[in-house]
């Protein structure tokens, strides 16, 4: 038996050789940092790939959800999902806002769109959805209550780097869509993240507040914070957006591979394949029923693991099951069946270019 370890995901990097003349111009240039020339290429490039008008990238990914906050003024409550990484909500409470939390749908793990008008208050000044999995949100129908209540909407799009749907990018949807490059993510500047917007205006608001709120070298135009992505990282996302077209084909075919082996097995149910849907393939969650399946989702987790295959519980447990959130009206209210479902039954497979077909099969022969 191959008994060498396969991690839940790694890192998509370019070849060492092709990233050390980009180091080699960054040390001749001496511009390490503060809207460098590969900083500029990059968001350039990232416009042109992504079908976006406007981006502005950031050293992490939870700093662009902060920002888009404050760039469109959010207070008070904002509508959310509790089936998404901390930082989702992490990012409102330090902004001072209250979280309203909804159940979500049970085909997407996304927000349902049914439940978010019933917890609308005077209160309410946005709606936080999350792309989960890369799966877009029903933009439509969510847009369609934002605009009957003036609310705002910001996407949490940290697993939708390139997803299209009908041919067209959904980071265009809503006020402002927020992505994460981390090492994690399918496309990488190592620690990285950006904010999509739709006109040239709030891309230089969302500059400034990244910047110290700085709109010259003497004159402070509010109070922003230091959000700035640094050259190295800028140059290494260049390279990788080379080969992302690649790295995204292997995942499809990894993908494939995956539904091919477990389609029929009783107590594991995959994700629908939307057909109108571009996917990255961020990550491949299956669902465990407790009650079909030989085992329950933990003793797979560790059955995996005994045999060095390393998935991982993504989300759990639930965001509003945490200190800051579980004492919240919306939490005490509500007991979210759906996510607590998802998130009691899920593990994230192993998916990354570089991942062997023959791995995926080990896996899958486990899982059998």
């Amino acid at each position: 038996m191959n008994d060498m370890p396969i991690t839940v995901t790694s890192p998509l990097l370019p070849p060492l050789d092709e990233f050390v003349p980009y180091l080699k111009d960054i040390w001749q240039r001496k511009w390490i940092t503060n809207n460098g020339f590969y900083h500029r290429e990059l968001e350039k490039a990232l416009c042109n790939y992504l079908k976006i008008p406007y981006i502005s990238l950031f050293t992490n990914g939870t700093l662009p959800l902060m920002v888009a906050l404050q760039a469109l003024d959010i207070k008070g409550e904002v509508i959310t999902t509790p089936y998404s990484f901390v930082a989702t909500t992490h990012a409102l409470w330090w902004n001072n806002i209250k979280p309203i939390f909804v159940d979500v749908e049970e085909k997407t793990g996304n927000i349902d769109p049914d439940k978010i008008e019933a917890a609308i208050t005077f209160k309410t000044t946005a709606i936080l959805p999350v792309h989960v999995y890369g799966t877009p949100c029903n933009t439509d129908a969510i847009q369609t209550i934002a605009n009957k209540y003036n609310l705002k909407v910001i996407y949490d799009a940290a697993h939708a780097f390139g997803v299209e749907k009908d041919g067209e990018s959904i980071l265009t949807a809503g006020d402002m869509t927020t992505l994460s490059f981390h090492a994690t993510k399918t496309f990488n500047t190592a620690e990285g993240g950006a904010v999509v917007c739709q006109d040239e205006a709030t891309k230089k608001r969302i500059d400034y507040l990244k910047n110290f709120g700085f709109a010259s070298e003497i004159e402070v135009v509010m109070p922003g914070i230091n959000g700035k992505m640094d050259e190295i990282r800028a140059a290494l996302g260049l390279l990788n957006l080379k080969n992302i077209g690649q790295a995204i084909d292997e995942r499809q075919k990894i993908a494939t591979k995956y539904r091919e082996n477990l389609n029929n097995i009783s107590g594991i149910t995959i994700m629908d394949n939307f057909f109108n849907i571009k996917s990255n393939n961020s990550y491949f969650p299956i669902f465990v029923d407790n009650n079909e399946y030989r085992m329950n989702r933990d003793e797979l987790y560790e059955k995996l693991k005994s045999h060095n295959i390393y998935g991982r519980r993504y989300f759990y447990p639930l965001i509003t099951s945490f200190p800051p959130y579980r004492d919240l009206p919306s939490v005490k209210m509500n007991d979210f069946p759906v996510a607590t479902k998802l998130a009691e039954s899920v593990i994230c497979l192993p998916i990354y270019a570089g991942l062997e077909l023959e791995d995926v099969n080990r896996i899958c022969r486990v899982i059998k």
